[in-house]
């Protein structure tokens, strides 16, 4: 069954009820009344900051952008790529897209103008619908990509360059589209963050995406009661692969334009939502905003909010900690996953492992995992080896690129290039990425054990660790520390802090800068290796 049967079930089940609400506290901040009774009274809904469709207005939405696409000559396995910010229009695109038949490609929001240019001849993109935050880097690239034939933009005031999507659907029918969609056939390409190089284009088809609904409602059991706050993007597989168990469960999600912990707080509060997830940072900052007390939790209803859930990196244990001491009641959760796996949920930690906080758990609903040695062969429990994960969420290849699909894909087995060990109760421990590990003096030193224990330090906000070069060890481990706001700390501290540390894995250079992480909240280590690693790191705060 394609993913697109779950969306007209909906519509035809609860047509009236509310299926996304897009919110842009930026617009109302002021208010002294709620959300609600601040869109009420404004005569323009688009101004008004809060808006919402039906299931039914949703599916309607998406029939009319498939219409357009057929009128337009869009045939079944094109390219329809979605240049666009969290809105309530990116859903119905999106599910128009494949009703079409076509094959949806969304893009990174912080992607360059070369970038945007790169990800479309990749993916043989055809069509591209972008928002107005994209209108200078479009204009910059139009005309130059011989295979986009045509350009929709999504807002008021379209540019010359491209053509009204308001406008034009406006005139679409709204009655499905008469195109024969199977569970085989290819339905989107999701591009790798890119934090190790140029992105791939990754291509999933209906199965996959559909089982990634299952999984995502096993593991969190939404009813058609719960409502679901979305804060990622929607380009990532992560904030979508989420939002498909509302998907299937027909629950209200909310898209909240924006991470300051008062907005999300007051989201929960206000749109009455019941799960919540986040990623390290912003739990950080919501924690850190109630301690100082620029939140204060009692002129809030969050009786309702049962589930946060946390993924796209490690958890440091010490953040759980601290959460379940202000939010004791919470269900907590942590997902593993990768785009080449549909996103979140190969691998999970489940509500009822707290006590295992730390793991990102055991194989998610309808996967298999395994931990294997440079040879492929299994290693033993409490050794460290590459995680690999099978299952119907596994990705077809990614496109346009066979070599690259071969170095990850072995049969039926995806190798996630995650270094990972295993506990004595099966459950899976990251120790890092394949490519960070630090080899200094033939030792193997793994980043995220060293963070980890760094984050349980009461004044860091944040913490990434680098391989530097070294000419006697041949790399040592430096320490970039963003320090809370109120806090001071020096490298002295941090040097004695990180005695209980064994020898060989304490930092050889700390250095005291911001940590820059990608919107899926992933530590952007090419660009601290970048500016480290070379003459920069002369002028840096540094210890020996």
């Amino acid at each position: 069954m394609p993913i697109t049967e779950f969306l007209e079930r909906n519509a035809q089940n609860y047509p009236n009820d509310t299926a996304l609400v897009e919110i842009a506290p930026h617009m109302m901040e002021a208010a002294k009344i709620t959300w609600k009774e601040y869109a009420l009274i404004q005569p323009n809904p688009e101004e008004s900051g809060r808006q919402e469709i039906t299931w039914a207005e949703f599916d309607m939405k998406a029939n009319r952008f498939a219409n357009l696409l057929l009128s337009r000559g869009i045939q079944k396995g094109d390219k329809v790529a979605i240049l666009l910010m969290n809105c309530l229009e990116w859903l119905p695109i999106y599910f128009g897209a494949l009703k079409a038949g076509a094959i949806a490609v969304p893009l990174n929001y912080r992607y360059t103008a070369s970038e945007i240019k790169y990800c479309l001849e990749l993916s043989d993109s055809e069509t591209l619908v972008f928002g107005p935050e994209f209108i200078g880097r479009v204009e910059e690239i139009s005309g130059r990509i011989p295979k986009v034939s045509q350009v929709f933009y999504v807002g008021k005031n379209c540019p010359t360059f491209a053509e009204s999507y308001d406008r034009l659907t406006t005139f679409c029918s709204s009655q499905k589209p008469k195109v024969e969609i199977t569970d085989e056939d290819d339905a989107a390409i999701y591009f790798s963050s890119g934090t190790t190089g140029f992105p791939k284009a990754i291509l999933h088809n209906h199965t996959s995406l559909v089982h990634s609904c299952y999984t995502e409602q096993n593991h969190h059991g939404q009813q058609k009661d719960d409502t679901f706050l979305c804060i990622p993007p929607l380009y990532h597989t992560g904030a979508k692969m989420h939002w498909f168990g509302s998907l299937l469960s027909a629950g209200k999600a909310v898209l909240l334009k924006g991470v300051k912990p008062e907005w999300i707080i007051r989201a929960v509060s206000e749109e009455k939502c019941t799960i919540v997830w986040l990623l390290v940072p912003w739990a950080q900052d919501i924690l850190d905003a109630i301690e100082r007390g620029d939140i204060d939790l009692s002129k809030y209803e969050l009786k309702q909010w049962r589930l946060m859930h946390i993924g796209a990196q490690p958890v440091p244990p010490s953040l759980i900690k601290r959460w379940k001491e202000v939010f004791p009641n919470h269900q907590y959760d942590t997902n593993y996953g990768l785009s080449e796996s549909i996103g979140p949920g190969c691998v999970h930690l489940g509500v009822e492992n707290i006590h295992k906080v730390g793991a990102i758990g055991k194989a998610g609903f309808g996967w298999k995992t395994k931990i294997i040695d440079e040879n492929g062969n299994d290693v033993k429990p409490g050794e460290v080896g590459e995680l690999a994960v099978s299952g119907p969420g596994v990705m077809t290849c990614y496109y346009n690129d066979p070599k690259s699909t071969d170095e990850v894909l072995h049969g039926e087995w995806l190798y996630t290039g995650d270094m990972a060990k295993e506990d004595e109760d099966g459950f899976i421990y990251l120790v890092d990425r394949k490519k960070d590990v630090i080899i200094s003096g033939g030792e193997n030193l793994y980043p995220v054990q060293i963070e980890d224990f760094l984050r349980s330090n009461g004044a860091i906000k944040d913490v990434a660790v680098i391989g530097l070069p070294d000419e006697r060890l041949g790399e040592i481990a430096a320490a970039i520390i963003e320090v809370k706001q109120g806090f001071t700390l020096t490298e002295e501290q941090v040097n004695e802090f990180c005695m209980d540390l064994p020898k060989y894995k304490r930092p050889r250079k700390i250095i005291f800068a911001d940590i820059p992480r990608n919107p899926t909240g992933k530590i952007e280590k090419p660009k601290l290796r970048e500016i480290y690693c070379g003459e920069s790191l002369v002028a840096a705060q540094t210890t020996h």
